[in-house]
């Protein structure tokens, strides 16, 4: 089940809801957890064991290092048992095939794979589990010793299956003593229903394009075409998981949990250390506090500073998906990274800011092809032809076709990537004293119905709604 679907929309949300707020206080945790599971049980039933083991595992975990939190020792080892299990889980479902196919290719044997299908979420709710015992271990949070409390948070359906990875020092207090009021249960619906918009309007059309160009045979491409299409592909992922991460935190509100923000318009970036502070903001500040703070961050001499930040992300590609083409994209921004670190940053600044932004544009933008094709073979002809290295055409009709059916879309997506709309909004709430009541109860909430309204008619008619992040 996805958050873009009617079935969610009007049946499994409406009854959460309805189940949430009717409850005594002391149970609404336990109504969550039963949800939770229900949701994830409805496109996975078997790995929900799979779900409750991690969250078993980790709760007895958590008890064993605050039992023995003074003794060091066996306490470092009871956090590294917790890594060692949760990392084994998410390396047996996800990496496995891939170690055994490079193994074949490389000794030119025949071992058979494992096969079974990725958990969706394991990645997510994998970090979020070991943030759990690591943050206990360290004193950052307190030990959660209502087994029902904990499954609820690993399991908690809003943010389950595509994240953002809400870390438990962030939610602990929430845990146990949230406050539902109306106020946020409307900024909740509100939130959602951006996040829906940005998801079925925006991310599903280019998608479409997208979709159609990529699959399009690599000869009968022409150079403007490979561009246009990579362009449509950035904009799709943006608004795919910017909108998931929007209804995620939406959902949380109308729970009374107040998740962090996930992205800060991250394509207005000058430079690629700007983009990658305001995208997928969670899992970035996850790999700084549990990866490259303890491996010594910049504070061990330039060599292994270097060393760690290829290694994060080196990691953060893996992450992503066990393929070697996640592996060279994570290879390629620490490359970039390393490079604006020793001084090519200090040159960025001194360059007119457009041509900065078109820096920031065009390198990631190759990274992203290098991120769209498992197929390394592909993804290279696909480059070639961008940068018209292939016997190609720079431009024919079928390009000109793209352009006429979606000139609007684009300009759209441009817009409503930046925070052009939110400061024009800000901009009418501060000065605009006369007409504010006109504008706030008039205007706004036709926005907002209008919105949910074209993307319920939108989800009737399509058979296309993809979430990219499900596979990750």
């Amino acid at each position: 089940m996805v958050f873009s679907s009617l079935e969610f929309l009007f049946v499994f949300l409406p009854i959460t809801l309805i189940l949430y707020y009717f409850v005594p206080r002391n149970i609404k945790n336990l109504i969550l957890l039963i949800m939770s599971l229900i949701f994830y049980a409805w496109g996975e039933p078997l790995y929900i064991f799979l779900m409750i083991f991690s969250s078993v595992v980790d709760y007895i975990h958590g008890i064993l290092i605050e039992k023995y939190r003074y003794d060091s020792r066996k306490a470092k080892l009871i956090v590294m048992s917790s890594v060692i299990i949760n990392i084994g889980l998410l390396s047996f479902f996800k990496y496995s095939n891939f170690i055994v196919q490079n193994i074949n290719s490389l000794f030119k044997t025949g071992f058979n794979g494992v096969n079974l299908p990725l958990p969706i979420g394991i990645s997510f709710y994998t970090f979020q589990t070991m943030s759990y015992t690591i943050d206990v271990y360290r004193g950052e949070a307190p030990v959660q010793k209502n087994p029902i409390s904990l499954a609820m948070y690993v399991t908690l359906f809003p943010q389950l299956i595509a994240g953002p990875i809400v870390r438990y020092q962030t939610i602990a207090e929430q845990i146990e003593n949230r406050k539902e009021n109306v106020e946020k249960f409307a900024c909740g619906i509100k939130r959602f229903i951006i996040g829906l918009g940005k998801k079925v309007l925006l991310a599903n059309n280019i998608g479409m394009l997208w979709n159609e160009i990529q699959h399009t045979c690599i000869n009968d491409l022409t150079v403007l075409t490979a561009w246009l299409g990579i362009i449509s592909f950035s904009f799709q992922i943006y608004f795919d998981f910017s909108g998931y991460s929007d209804m995620a935190i939406g959902l949380g509100k109308m729970f009374g949990f107040d998740f962090l923000e996930n992205f800060d318009y991250p394509y207005i970036s000058q430079s690629i250390s700007e983009f990658w502070r305001r995208w997928h903001i969670s899992l970035g500040t996850w790999f700084r506090d549990y990866i490259y703070i303890p491996l010594g961050g910049n504070r061990v001499g330039n060599i292994k500073t270097y060393r760690n930040i290829f290694l994060v992300w080196l990691l953060t590609g893996l992450w992503h998906g066990a393929s070697w083409n996640f592996a060279i994209w994570g290879i390629y921004f620490g490359i970039i990274l390393s490079l604006e670190k020793i001084g090519l940053l200090k040159l960025l600044n001194r360059v007119w800011k457009p041509l900065r932004h078109i820096y920031v544009i065009f390198l990631l933008l190759i990274g992203w092809v290098l991120f769209a094709f498992d197929d390394l073979h592909i993804g290279y002809n696909y480059l070639k032809v961008m940068f018209y290295a292939s016997n190609v055409k720079i431009i024919d009709a079928q390009f000109i076709s793209y352009m006429a059916s979606n000139m609007i879309l684009l300009i759209v997506l441009c817009i409503t990537s930046t925070p052009f709309i939110k400061n024009i909004h800000a901009y009418i709430i501060k000065k605009s004293k006369i007409n504010n009541l006109f504008y706030e109860n008039i205007i706004i909430p036709i926005t907002y119905f209008a919105i949910i309204l074209v993307s319920t008619a939108y989800l009737v008619d399509s058979v296309y709604n993809p979430f990219l992040y499900f596979r990750f």
